[in-house]
């Protein structure tokens, strides 16, 4: 493979090697196999997924995001917001207002800038859907602080949509829950025909939450 610039980036610790792709660098080639090469700790840059930086014709840029396994996601909100700073900070678009095209709609993002540097990026993720057909999830209905069985032992869970699906599970202490035996239990669980984002959520106090993701 040719020589390829890329930047590293994280939003809160959910970091992505980011490529622009505007030029069609990497058209013809399967940009899945690519993240799966780049994305491995250790061996290569390391990452939790590729983004690709594209032109749009319905925004003012496209986001297509391939996590570590190789798989396509919808959307991220992370994700959107490093690729909202990299656009301001190497002149794509000097807007601070930006509409981004992604599998999940066109997302809206607000850039609040500092001596000529992104400081931070707020996204405007939606309503979140609470459907079970449209997260997608088994059943019908909504699945609001529901039982689901895994590894033999029962959670309540909720789960929801905004691009992506996600499962929240609330737990008694955050620090001590086994989040990498359980988490994968729950994304590869048969009730999530496309797999799911997990949320292991403690609540501090009246207005704090502390959380713990498995993606």
């Amino acid at each position: 493979m040719a020589e390829i610039r890329f930047w590293k980036m994280h939003g809160l610790g959910n970091d992505y090697v980011v490529i622009d792709n505007r030029d069609g660098k990497l058209d013809g080639k399967d940009p899945g196999e690519i993240a799966k090469k780049l994305c491995r700790r250790r061996f290569s840059i390391g990452a939790d997924g590729l983004l690709l930086l594209c032109d749009s014709s319905v925004a003012d840029v496209k986001m297509r995001i391939f996590n570590a396994d190789g798989s396509e996601a919808e959307m991220c909100g992370n994700g959107i917001r490093c690729l909202a700073k990299y656009c301001f900070e190497n002149n794509v678009t000097r807007k601070t207002e930006l509409r981004i095209e992604t599998l999940a709609g066109i997302k809206t993002v607000w850039l609040n800038i500092e001596d000529g540097t992104v400081r931070s990026v707020t996204v405007d993720m939606g309503s979140p859907i609470l459907e079970r057909p449209k997260i997608p999830m088994a059943g019908e209905g909504r699945c609001i602080d529901e039982e689901l069985e895994v590894e033999g032992e029962r959670f309540n869970v909720t789960c929801l949509s905004v691009g992506n699906p996600h499962c929240v599970i609330f737990v008694d202490d955050i620090d001590d829950f086994p989040v990498e035996k359980f988490g994968p239990k729950f994304e590869n669980h048969p009730v999530f025909p496309n797999r799911t984002n997990v949320e292991f959520v403690e609540i501090m106090r009246n207005n704090e939450i502390k959380i713990r993701v498995w993606e």
